[in-house]
């Protein structure tokens, strides 16, 4: 499922208990453990970089408070339509 992100996630690595139900639940498969372990000796989960949809999945599966914070990125505008000038009916 590859796309441009619309969302940003971020893994406090000491909070993370390495169980990978955030890797599990994420549709796009943007996140994944870390082959280092952190300071409890757990292998935390880290954001590829790549394809998130901002949907929070990840945040409501965790069972560790603080661990993941999800952010979604602001929706960049549309390009305007050309504008066509037309008179009224009134001022013929």
């Amino acid at each position: 499922m590859a796309g441009q992100a619309r969302g940003k996630v971020t893994v406090d690595v000491e909070e993370c208990k390495g169980c990978g139900l955030c890797v599990e639940c994420c549709p796009p498969k943007c996140l994944e453990l870390e082959p280092e372990l952190n300071a409890y000796g757990a292998h935390p989960a880290h954001y590829t970089g790549q394809c998130c949809t901002g949907c929070g999945i990840c945040f409501y599966c965790c069972p560790e408070p603080g661990a993941i914070t999800v952010y979604r990125l602001k929706a960049k505008p549309k390009a305007a339509a050309p504008v066509e000038e037309v008179e009224h009916a009134a001022a013929l």
